[in-house]
């Protein structure tokens, strides 16, 4: 069957059990759950609240199809959309899960993250309501994020996009450049009628020697009791096995204070084996304390409670965009203009663009990436420009 060309696949601010995950050689299950039902008549949002909202929306001139992002399927205004796919077929499309890395690697397992994207994959199959593969197209143009590939450099990235009824819009993004970058990125926005934090996940490998890591429960206000329930008395439990996972961000791309909260797991380390011994049990821990927590929080569809909680989301959107490291990344190994594009309509897609251009923040440590003789993957950290131990580090 021909793979749709413009399917967002069901996509660093910068970052239920499985089998036990060895670093060296990480264990991944590929059996896929039987196929679960695509809504190809509905979207991420409340129907009940819809018609309401929708006039609301356009006072603010902001598209609710934009917004939610178009389910696979149906046309959607001047948009005709892809024929909807099975979510089996959604979920391997672009070969995913990747078995060997498109660059050079001297390791057994070249793809380090890979394992939890096979997780997450697999707990969102067996946990979320209804999870259909979403398309985030939100310019007339449909630019197709789903794959980019930059051959000579041998770098590439995969970008998968989901809703469910808890989840307005769930992104997996894996970046692939042998041993010089690895990197997985994931955020899960709840559905507007749940006044609850973003989960934020951004994992990166640089030359399997540095690493950072940043899994949290990102708020939407700045005071916890603003939200429907309070959730960091749930993280510290999980946060206090892990002293490895206890670091702070520095303040260099983002202000500690927006946006994050006093229990995110944030890591810089240089031995791998922190992946599999704390990371990834870490991991899978907060995830399923995120789905816990929006199960037992009662939904509130009312119009104004599902505004308030999408304007909060803007604000995290075109904060993270602003001031996303990995900007620079990107506009190396796949142009400005993709990574413009890339950032704001698909990352962080109800994020507004400033006036006067798009400014590309300096990747942490040192040099552009692709600075590098050898052009090679884009690793932040090259030419030297590590930082030093008792430097702190910020991830994308």
């Amino acid at each position: 069957m021909k793979k749709p060309q413009h399917l967002l696949l069901v996509a660093i601010p910068l970052l239920p059990s499985a089998e036990a995950f060895l670093a060296s050689s990480p264990s991944r299950s590929f059996a896929r759950r039987a196929p679960i039902r695509m809504d190809t008549e509905g979207d991420a949002i409340n129907q009940a609240a819809r018609s309401t909202f929708e006039a609301t929306l356009k006072l603010d001139k902001i598209d609710l199809d934009h917004l939610v992002g178009k389910p696979v399927g149906k046309p959607v205004g001047k948009h005709m959309v892809n024929p909807a796919i099975a979510l089996e077929e959604a979920q391997s499309a672009h070969g995913m899960p990747w078995e060997d890395t498109i660059g050079k690697s001297e390791h057994e397992e070249p793809l380090l993250y890979m394992s939890f994207w096979d997780w997450q994959m697999d707990f969102m199959s067996e946990s979320l309501t209804n999870l259909r593969p979403i398309e985030h197209c939100t310019t007339d143009s449909c630019v197709d994020f789903g794959l980019k590939v930059n051959e000579k450099k041998k770098a590439r990235i995969v970008n998968h996009c989901y809703a469910s009824d808890e989840y307005r819009k769930i992104r997996m993004t894996y970046y692939d450049a042998g041993d010089n970058t690895q990197v997985f990125n994931s955020v899960w926005y709840p559905d507007p009628s749940y006044n609850l934090p973003v989960l934020g996940i951004d994992l990166l490998a640089f030359n399997r020697k540095k690493y950072l890591a940043i899994v949290d429960f990102q708020p939407l206000h700045e005071e916890e009791t603003d939200h429907a329930a309070t959730f960091e008395h749930l993280l510290e439990p999980i946060k206090e096995k892990y002293d490895s996972l206890k670091g702070r961000m520095s303040s260099k791309f983002y202000d500690e204070t927006q946006f994050f909260s006093k229990q995110m797991l944030f890591a810089r380390f240089e031995d791998e084996d922190v992946v599999g011994d704390d990371l990834f049990p870490a991991f899978r821990s907060y995830v399923e304390t995120h789905v816990d927590l929006l199960r037992s929080t009662e939904a509130d569809t009312s119009l104004e409670s599902q505004k308030v909680v999408l304007d909060r989301q803007k604000a995290y959107d075109t904060y993270s965009a602003e001031r996303d490291p990995a900007a620079g990344l990107f506009a190396s190994m796949f142009g400005k203009d993709w990574a413009e594009d890339f950032i704001f309509d698909f990352l962080f897609s109800l994020s507004d663009r400033k006036e006067g251009g798009f400014q590309i923040p300096p990747m942490p440590g040192g040099p552009p990436p692709g600075a590098r003789k050898d052009g090679g993957g884009g690793n932040p950290y090259a030419n030297g420009g590590a930082p030093k131990k008792s430097q702190k580090a910020t991830v994308a």
